[in-house]
């Protein structure tokens, strides 16, 4: 399948006073159109760093990263970049400008030049893609911080992204919040066809990937599938990360001589194993 990003012996130093920090060392990483990436790691593993890249906020040091084939470092692309990869941030708060819910969605179309009866239909199908069309004459105050995150999700949406990269878009959100998240990068992913690139400290969001990207000091040192990197529990463990509960579970029963499969994900997968 053709890769939409493409990520090429990657480095990137941020400036000190002191000198330079490496956040990013030899990244290789190809993104295929349609996929769904989970990236983790502990506080400073880079993976926020690597999703600034991905839309060209950021551009590297060394090596190359291109979008749709376009090269991040090519200023007259910029806009074009981002509109294929589009950006959900941490906090919904700051990416929200407009003080009715329509129109702070309808605002990336309009920065774009795009007609307004065609803006009109992009906010309406946006809207209900994050199942927020009910809400779109209210304010965004009004909103619980999960359907202000679905709002932002809905003006990325407008403008007709190819893929969307969420840094840490759960972190600040309540157990119910991420779950409305989780369910809307889901439906996205697999009913609209947009490329998810998932960056979150939350491993039981990375379940549902196609592939999980494992990150330490700037390197990706695991991927494969969830399955495949989630089973290996004391490497994870020794990266200072955890595993999704279910598979924790799994580990300490496996530990006390319990007969049980070791690559469980789900409370699902945990029930049939016990009781089959």
């Amino acid at each position: 399948m053709e890769n939409i990003i493409s990520v090429e012996g990657v480095e990137f130093e941020y400036a000190k006073e002191d000198g330079t920090l490496k956040a990013l060392d030899g990244i290789d990483m190809g993104i295929s159109s349609g996929e769904f990436i989970a990236v983790i790691g502990h506080n400073g593993s880079g993976k926020s760093t690597l999703a600034k890249h991905l839309n060209a906020i950021l551009k590297p040091t060394r090596g190359t990263v291109t979008v749709k084939g376009m090269d991040t470092r090519d200023d007259s692309r910029l806009w074009d970049i981002r509109q294929a990869a589009g950006m959900v941030f941490q906090n919904p708060d700051n990416q929200i400008v407009a003080t009715v819910v329509e129109e702070d969605v309808a605002f990336g179309p309009e920065n774009l030049g795009i007609e307004s009866g065609e803006i009109r239909r992009r906010v309406k199908e946006a809207l209900e893609a994050v199942d927020m069309y009910e809400f779109r004459e209210k304010g965004p105050h009004l909103l619980s911080g999960g359907q202000k995150q679905r709002v932002a999700i809905a003006g990325v949406i407008a403008m007709k992204p190819d893929c969307i990269i969420f840094d840490e878009s759960t972190a600040m959100l309540d157990p119910s919040g991420r779950i409305e998240v989780m369910s809307t990068i889901r439906k996205l992913n697999k009913q609209e066809g947009i490329t998810i690139i998932h960056i979150t400290h939350f491993m039981e969001e990375a379940v549902d990937a196609d592939r999980v990207i494992v990150m330490e000091e700037g390197r990706i040192v695991m991927q494969g599938r969830p399955r495949e990197i989630f089973v290996q529990v004391e490497k994870l463990k020794g990266l200072g990360l955890d595993v999704p509960f279910m598979t924790e579970l799994a580990y300490e029963l496996g530990k006390a001589g319990i007969k049980i499969d070791s690559d469980i994900l789900t409370v699902d997968e945990m029930v049939n194993s016990l009781c089959l």
